[in-house]
């Protein structure tokens, strides 16, 4: 394991542990971003293997929408003039007994500003819904497929 790698653990392990201390219970958000094609945005992070949905924690004082919005900026330079839509509410115990993620529907999504890889995002774009790329995780997949009405919604991330 590289230096920079192990140090980017050693960080979020860290901020698991503030995370558990300070706040009984987790919220994060995540989102199913669509642009004018029908693709879907997805990322990958550097320091948890394959892609996800855009998403993350939603901090003191700050709505989820707010929260969300702030998310697709930071991990894509996305955009849309469209207001999300909460399209599910999921226990996630893979993270923390504790975590909970809220999952919104934004169509029309744009990205204004390209992402560079950085320590955070090795990787990021828009895909066909049809052909997700293979590292894509089973719960993105799993999200994708409820969204399409291909899978029963689940409770749990």
């Amino acid at each position: 394991m590289s230096e920079m790698a192990l140090w980017q653990k050693f960080i979020r392990q860290g901020q698991r542990i503030v995370g558990l201390a300070l706040r009984p219970m987790t919220l994060g958000v995540r989102v199913i971003a669509l642009d004018e094609t029908g693709r879907v945005f997805l990322v990958r992070h550097t320091y948890i293997p394959g892609f996800h949905l855009p998403g993350g924690g939603v901090e003191r004082g700050e709505t989820a929408v707010a929260s969300l919005r702030r998310e697709m900026e930071e991990e894509g330079g996305l955009v849309s003039e469209e207001t999300p839509r909460l399209i599910g509410f999921y226990h996630n115990p893979r993270h923390s007994r504790r975590d909970h993620v809220a999952l919104y529907l934004v169509c029309g999504a744009r990205q204004v500003k390209p992402r560079a890889p950085d320590w955070e995002i090795a990787e990021s774009g828009f895909f066909p819904l049809d052909a997700l790329p293979a590292e894509a995780t089973a719960s993105t997949r799993a999200r994708i497929a409820e969204y399409l009405q291909q899978a029963a919604p689940s409770p749990i991330w």
